[in-house]
């Protein structure tokens, strides 16, 4: 187990694993293949063995292998992906457009529309333009184009001729469209929903390695149970062979014989309990971890047995006080740092729809150049010739009623206002988990050498009871009830560390550190700071 099971991380400590995110999204199949790193450098023995084959674990084993293996968050990773696709296409406005046109035909016309038989005039054209375009984030659209066209008639000699054009439009929006933040508000807004993406992989990593953790202990819980409820059960069969032996000598009644038989019985109904909880518990953990089969992408594992390496202990250390895990809450829960990237990403939206309330006016300039000549060479040199065209101008456009951008922008504030009251409310929920959690891991440790003592007290009195009904000045009955008191105090005191040890886990999640006081790395790490 980690040193610091109780305290928190200490800084620079070297991480178990790393929840990696491919930087592409090819298919995993054609990603070279990686693999979290343990003390010895390599994925645990136990998640290495052929299917069917008993299952050794530690807790650190589990939590390595749920987190190479688990579906659930092997698709939750995939989110993040698909969130960075979302980047790529608000990237994409800014990026230059290159179209084009070309276009020919042919005209037939008499020379006298009246004689039909006089001559048919033919003439031929062709058309070919294109045009690069680039739109910024300052509100400037930049245009250059080229056309070459081509004509020729039959009826004139010499008749062909090829004109090329080259010209350059520029447009820069003065008032809706001019600010630099409003055209940048989608894919800043876009860059946020990445962020928000991989603050809800931390905490979905946060809740699976809890899951694990508490698993883990539940089933090192049930398989002690088991064993306590085996050594009970032959308890109650000695303590019922004892109690015939003095019904036979006369010591006791014959009535005596019912209350040990029962007691016989409920050892053989509390352990066939404790083998189903067993059972269960190990299919849940079975199905958290998803270990893997040499060869195989999913393997059948429910039949797998599994054993633990790791037995219940009392971690050592104490808790911070409560002010410290708040702290720590604050900075870290994925919830509050998603609420103040929601807020970010609200006041982009405030940005962008005030802009939209402006009137659309943009100042254009196009500058071009033509050349004349019977020749596509010529018509090119012909383009350094007086011929040029220049045009400027403004052009505006206002909705009247503005209806459309004042619904936005009034949305848009109403947004941001929700969210900083969503942030506020998800504050308060955060002390709440985080001190509820504090008190019950306090009560569970202090629990723990309450049942120690408890269970002590039980055993004497289950001793004396028993020596008592030796020499004839008890009943099966008190020896039953003492058993029983015996048997739940063994149960107590088992529990409460496993609960102590989950109570924790569950403290850790609730506050956001259970990954970093586990030395794992994940996106999402650090705090996001709140708008002023």
């Amino acid at each position: 187990m980690p040193a610091n099971y109780v305290r928190p991380a200490t800084a620079g400590a070297p991480a178990l694993v790393d929840i990696q995110i491919p930087a592409d999204d090819r298919p995993a199949e054609t990603r070279p293949a990686t693999q979290p790193a343990t003390a010895a450098g390599t994925m645990p023995a136990a998640a290495q063995r052929a299917e069917g084959e008993p299952l050794a674990i530690s807790v650190q084993d589990a939590i390595l292998i749920a987190l190479e293996q688990n579906p659930s968050l092997r698709a939750q990773r995939l989110t993040l992906l698909i969130s960075r696709t979302s980047e790529e296409d608000q990237r994409a406005a800014f990026d230059p457009t290159l179209s084009g046109q070309i276009s020919g035909g042919r005209n037939d016309q008499r020379t006298n529309v009246e004689n039909h038989t006089s001559p048919v005039s033919s003439s031929d054209s062709m058309n070919a333009q294109a045009t690069i375009q680039q739109y910024f984030p300052t509100g400037t659209t930049i245009a250059a184009n080229g056309t070459v066209n081509y004509s020729t008639a039959s009826f004139y000699t010499d008749s062909t001729l090829l004109s090329a054009q080259g010209g350059l439009t520029v447009t820069q929006s003065l008032l809706r469209g001019a600010d630099y933040q409003a055209n940048l508000a989608s894919l800043r807004q876009s860059q946020i929903d990445t962020k928000v993406s991989q603050y809800e992989l931390r905490g979905f990593a946060e809740s699976l390695l809890a899951d694990v953790e508490s698993t883990y202990w539940d089933y090192a819980l049930a398989a002690r149970q088991i064993e306590i409820f085996d050594a009970s059960l032959k308890v109650a069969q000695d303590q019922l062979d004892q109690t015939g032996e003095l019904i036979r000598v006369g010591r006791l009644a014959e009535s005596e014989r019912a209350a040990a038989e029962a007691e016989v019985a409920l050892r053989k109904e509390d352990l066939i309990n404790a083998h189903a909880t067993l059972a269960t518990t190990r299919l849940h953990l079975l199905q958290l971890l998803s270990p893997p089969a040499p060869g195989k992408r999913t393997s059948q594992f429910w039949t797998r047995v599994v054993t633990l390496k790791d037995a219940p202990f009392v971690p050592t250390g104490t808790l911070d006080d409560v002010d410290s895990h708040m702290n720590v809450a604050l900075a870290l829960r994925p919830d509050l740092n998603q609420a103040r990237l929601q807020i970010q990403r609200d006041e982009l939206d405030v940005v962008r729809t005030k802009n939209g309330l402006l009137p659309k006016m943009d100042l254009f300039v196009t500058l071009g150049k033509t050349g004349y000549a019977q020749s596509f060479s010529g018509s090119f040199a012909d383009l350094d010739g007086p011929n040029y065209s220049a045009l400027a101008g403004v052009s505006m456009s206002y909705p009247l009623g503005d209806r459309a951008p004042r619904a936005d922008y009034r949305r848009a504030t109403l947004n941001k206002e929700q969210a900083n009251e969503s942030l506020d409310n998800l504050t308060e929920l955060a002390q709440v988990d985080v001190r509820t959690a504090h008190v019950e891991a306090r009560r569970a440790h202090e629990q723990i050498a309450a049942t120690t003592v408890t269970r002590i007290a039980q055993e004497t009195a289950f001793k004396t009871e028993s020596e008592k009904l030796r020499v004839g000045r008890s009943t099966s009955l008190l020896v039953s009830q003492t058993h029983r008191d015996l048997l739940q105090a063994q149960i107590n005191e088992v529990s409460a560390v496993t609960t102590y040890l989950k109570d924790l886990v569950a403290l850790y999640r609730l506050e956001g550190s259970l990954l970093a006081r586990r030395h794992i790395e994940a996106p999402g790490g650090k705090a996001v700071e709140a708008m002023k």
